[in-house]
Parts: C-alpha cells; structure tokens; sequence
C-alpha cells in the first residue's frame, strides 16, 4: 500500500516539475554544465602556459623598469630572432642563452651543465622591488638587494664579491680585443664583480668588473642588469651598447638569441591532465568523449517513457490465483493436483446432486456414474489421478470441469 501511495504522489510532483522545468530548459543546464567542466579541465591543464609573465619580475617576458622585455623586442626588431625558452627542453641549443635568475638562491647547476660550451650570457640580480597594486606590470623599488644575493648567482663554482658605488655616469672600458661599441655610460649606481674565475671583458675606470667571462667556459656574466633591462635601454646609447653586447657573447655565428624564464618559474611544465589533450593521447579523449555523447544520447531517447514501480504481489483474486500456482510449482508438488482437483469436483457433487453424506468415495463415485453423460465420472477421477504431465494434468482438469458444467445445466 506504501508503493501505491509513493507512486501516486510522485505522479502529482513530476507534473508540477514539468511545468517549471521545460525540456528547454534542462537542455540549456546540461549544455552549460558540459561547456563549464570541459573548460575548467582545459584551464587547469593549460594554465601554467597562459601566465603572460606581467608579474613585474626581472624576465624576458616583464615590462617593468627591472624586466627585459624591451631588449627582447628590440632584437626581434633588428632581425636577430629572439625566442623564449619556457621548458627545460630548450635549453639544448646552440644559440646565446640569457638567463636572469631573480635571486642568488636559485638552483643553476642543471642549467649550467646543459649549457656547457654553448655561449651564455648570465645577468646578475641587483634591484629588491615588488609590484606595483595601483598599476599592472609596474614596480615599486625598495632599494638594492643584498650583496650576497646576486654574489650567490654561480655559487659555489665560482665565488665573486659583488661591489655598488656611484659612477658618476662616468665611461666604461673594454679590456682587451673588442669592440669599441660595447663602450657606453655607467649606470646609477654601478654593480661590479670580482673574482678569480672571472676574465674581465668590460670594467669600470677602476678596473672592476662588468661584464666577465668565467675562465675555461662559454658562460658570461653581466654584473649590472640596468644595461640590458628596461629601465637601462630607454636611452639610446644603452640601446645600441646592448645590442652589441649581445652580438659580442653571440659570436659563435648562430641566428638567434634565446631568453630563458623557467628559471624565473615561468616555465611549462607537462602534467597527466595536459597529456590528455595531446597527440597521442588526444585520439583517446576524443574517443571517451564520443562514447559519453552516445551514451547521453540514448538516455535522452530511450524507447518509452518511464515505468513506475510495480508492486511484488498484484491486487485481485487473478492475481491470488497466479501467485498461488507459482508457489506449488516452485516447490514441485504439481503431481498431487489431480487427485486433489477431482475430490473438489466430487464434494461439489454431493451437495448438487444429493448424494447421501454417509457413502464413501468410490461408492459416491459410482454413484455419480449413474448420471446419463458420454463418460462416466469414474474414468474422469482415474485420468486426474494418473496425470504428471503438466498438459495431462491440464486436460483431465478440463474434463471434470466440462462435466460438471454438462451436469448442472
């Protein structure tokens, strides 16, 4: 009676559902939902590659005072075909690398010795500044990071001392064969290194290091970021000196100049997520996808609509009847039926008919016999009884029936 009722009212409720969720409706929530979740898997697998890196970090990819993204348009702009290397991966080339670690602690042993006899150029950090909340991709100088940062750079391969002091915008020198041309005015307030390791390619009226090239390697060091960053080459002659240094580190003859980032933590990174919308892996997605959509589909046209619940035992004497014979033939007692089938006949009999009450049987067997009929109710008990058959069983049943039937009319 419960499941009766539950339905009933379930009934009432899909209709007042209907009528305030239209088919369209639905339709719109689940091509919303589907369009949502597939774009938040895309984000979260390419997201790492879609920062723009206006973080106003000391990069190739900042526009701020302390970023290097200037230089990097200016080469492109002079056809010297610059790149950014965001993976690991790019490392294995056999153009200038510059790479600008923002901090003496980053870990540049991998990258060195993935550099090994290629030219690379390393720009050390000198600015301590933070973003600025008011204007994107600008910063706020604190002032002048420590001298054991950006002295940490190659640490501890090679130990240098890194020195500030005004310069008075005074001119820097080449030592030794060069170029005339990397020869441009001292920033304000000059960084210097020195070490043992270093060869001195470009110095101070000192003698103290600018640029230097580590003893027995391809790699140089730039000890004043403000000749090669943004807020260095707004002038002219800087913009020219920088260029040429860059050819000058860049002499080995190759066609472009790389930028590293991933030192800067902007690289990609390759994650599962991310494999999944990649060949060859994309062929297997779109597979899952096409399977979800065919799926989807047959729920959406199933054949007829939704059947409610029936209940486990049917109302009505039919349905009495039914669960009655199912449960004698579950437990295999069908072979008694007969006998059983035409004593019900004959007690019918005796009230009918008038038998006395006190004959047994067989005596009101023939009895009954003694009734004008094409056969005798004798031969009908005997066929009941000797039945096993399920269609034997059947046919004396109807026999009996048919007698009694032929009988009170």
């Amino acid at each position: 009676m419960s499941e009766v009722a539950i339905t009933a009212a379930g009934a009432g409720d899909g209709k007042n559902a209907d009528s305030i969720f239209s088919p369209l409706a639905v339709a719109l929530m689940l091509v919303i939902g589907i369009l949502g979740f597939a774009g938040s898997l895309l984000l979260g697998a390419y997201a790492p590659d879609l920062r723009s890196g206006h973080n106003a970090g000391a990069h190739a990819l900042s526009t701020a005072a302390t970023g290097y993204a200037g230089i990097v348009e200016l080469a492109r702009a002079t056809g010297r075909n610059p790149h950014i290397i965001r993976a690991e991966a790019g490392w294995d080339d056999e153009d200038l690398v510059v790479a600008t670690p923002e901090h003496g602690t980053v870990n540049m042993s991998k990258f060195l010795k993935a550099r090994r006899g290629r030219p690379t150029l390393i720009v050390l950090p000198k600015w301590d500044a933070v973003a600025d909340g008011r204007t994107s991709g600008w910063v706020n100088v604190a002032g002048l990071l420590p001298a054991f940062d950006p002295a940490g750079v190659l640490a501890p391969g090679v130990v240098m001392t890194v020195t500030r002091h005004r310069s008075g915008a005074r001119m820097l020198r080449v030592v030794g064969p060069g170029t005339p041309s990397l020869v441009t005015s001292a920033p304000q307030p000059l960084q210097t290194v020195t070490s043992p390791a270093l060869l001195p390619v470009l110095t101070d009226d000192a003698g103290r290091i600018v640029l230097g090239w580590v003893n027995g390697s391809s790699v140089y060091v730039l000890a004043d970021p403000d000749l090669l960053n943004n807020h260095g080459i707004r002038r002219l002659d800087r913009a020219r000196a920088a260029l040429d240094l860059l050819d000058y580190v860049n002499a080995n003859g190759a066609r472009g100049i790389d930028f590293d980032v991933t030192l800067n933590g902007l690289g990609r990174g390759r994650s599962p997520l991310k494999l999944a919308f990649e060949p060859p892996f994309l062929a297997m997605t779109l597979a899952i996808v096409v399977a979800l959509a065919l799926v989807g589909w047959q729920a959406l046209v199933r054949f007829g609509p939704a059947q409610p619940p029936t209940r486990a035992i049917a109302f009505g004497k039919a349905a009495l009847i039914d669960n009655s014979a199912m449960i004698v033939r579950k437990a295999g007692r069908e072979g008694g039926l007969g006998t059983r089938y035409a004593a019900l006949i004959r007690d019918r009999a005796r009230a009918m008919f008038g038998v006395p009450a006190h004959l047994p049987d067989d005596a009101v067997d023939r009895y009954l016999d003694r009734l004008q009929g094409a056969t005798t109710f004798t031969a009908l008990v005997a066929d009941a009884g000797s039945a096993k058959h399920p269609a034997d069983m059947l046919a004396a049943a109807q026999a009996l029936h048919q007698w009694q039937q032929e009988k009170t009319r």
